[in-house]
């Protein structure tokens, strides 16, 4: 009985990795349609008696504005391109001040979360936070930082029901992502910790101030080059 339950467990973990492997190096060419978070904000749309909202348009990332581009790294991951998926010293920095009880935003890269949104479901236990550390290591080894940027650019909400850079853009400034100006990015940026709360067009004065925050830092950015990582 126990060796059988042993075999079982065994092909259990197998095939997981077998599973989680082939799928990363699946979506490294094939874009992602849908998210787990799409489908938990439809039933929590149909659960509060709303009308089922989803708009996602994948796009390649030279459709999507290097300022939005560059918005995002800015203020969510200012070491995406020197790190191999997770920024220690945020993380250091995030552990240092819960233990103050205070929380700050920064411990999470762009890369924990481009895993989390394509392969996890939203959650602060041990458990979850082990599979984003697995599948952030994967998609590290087997995506080019452009794939993780292009991938989370079109995957990370946006608005209520609002996923994506394409349909973030036409929903809030009526326009094509390509076509974000650096304010405009800024204000998808400031609103990604909570997108179904903040506006980025009827700002107020957190929102507001952020923004020009942000866009100071797009515009002495410099170029965004992608095809290799910085030097620390």
């Amino acid at each position: 009985m126990v060796r059988k339950l042993l075999r079982f467990l065994l092909k259990l973990v197998l095939w997981f990795f077998a599973l989680s492997i082939f799928s990363v190096i699946f979506f490294r060419f094939v874009p992602v349609p849908y998210t787990p978070l799409m489908f938990i904000r439809l039933y929590e749309q149909k659960k509060e008696g709303k009308p089922f909202t989803l708009q996602h348009d994948w796009v390649s990332l030279d459709q999507i504005s290097p300022n939005l581009q560059k918005a995002v790294i800015v203020s969510e991951d200012g070491h995406f391109l020197s790190h191999s998926g997770f920024d220690l010293k945020a993380i250091e920095k995030a552990m240092k001040n819960n233990e103050k009880g205070k929380r700050i935003k920064g411990g999470s890269t762009i890369s924990q979360q481009t895993a989390k949104n394509v392969f996890l479901w939203p959650g602060r236990s041990y458990i979850r936070k082990g599979f984003e550390a697995y599948f952030t290591v994967l998609i590290e080894f087997f995506w080019s930082k452009e794939r993780i940027l292009e991938v989370y650019l079109n995957s990370i909400e946006m608005g209520d029901g609002i996923y994506g850079a394409e349909a973030a853009a036409q929903h809030w400034y009526k326009k094509s992502a390509a076509k974000l100006t650096v304010n405009e990015a800024a204000g998808l940026a400031v609103i990604l910790p909570s997108p179904r709360r903040y506006n980025p067009v009827k700002s107020g004065p957190y929102v507001s101030k952020r923004k020009q925050t942000i866009s100071r830092y797009i515009t002495g950015y410099g170029s965004l080059d992608l095809s290799k990582k910085k030097k620390k």
